[in-house]
């Protein structure tokens, strides 16, 4: 009888242990492959970011380019020298600058760099995800693959010479 209460907790330990292993191993795997996943996302949202922005920013300075063309020609041909129609600019409606354009730009800098930096943020968190697994015990003793994902964020130069320094004296004049 007490052989067979041990030989059934050992195969039932044995079945928790066979269990954790693959458990672990496989949740280690998914944090891997969400992690190559999330790297390529990053690359997409970058290049999506980088062509929205370029884009805008032509078609906001062709208009520019344009208006400033067409303005002179609208304008002068109107006024003549004859005293009468010298003051008549003040009471005609000229054509405004439209700065919707540059407005429009400005949002999706914004929104394009937060979209980006939520991408980077997911990806950092799934690092961090991922070392607490290969570390937190029990877990890292039924892990075979206990070699770390590597990811550096993207930043700037500045910044990156502000984490090296840790000094940001810098002020923005407009």
């Amino acid at each position: 009888m007490a052989t067979a209460i041990i030989i059934t907790v050992s195969v039932l330990l044995l079945i928790v242990l066979i269990y954790l292993f693959f458990h672990y191993n496989n949740l280690e795997i998914s944090l891997r492959k969400e992690a190559e996943a999330q790297e390529n996302d990053i690359s997409t949202v970058h290049d999506t970011m980088w062509k929205i922005i370029k884009e805008k920013a032509g078609v906001a300075e062709k208009y520019r380019d344009t208006f400033e063309k067409i303005y002179p020609e609208l304008i002068s041909g109107r006024y003549y020298n004859d005293g009468r129609n010298t003051m008549k600019w003040i009471e005609e409606s000229n054509p405004d600058f439209d700065t919707s354009l540059y407005d429009s730009l400005m949002d999706s800098i914004s929104t394009q760099r937060t979209i980006f930096q939520r991408a980077q943020e997911r990806m950092l968190d799934i690092v961090r995800e991922h070392n607490t697994l290969i570390r937190r015990m029990p877990d890292r003793f039924f892990i075979t693959d206990k070699s770390p994902i590597e990811y550096v964020p993207i930043i700037s130069d500045r910044t990156s010479d502000v984490m090296q320094t840790r000094v940001d004296n810098e002020i923005l004049e407009f």
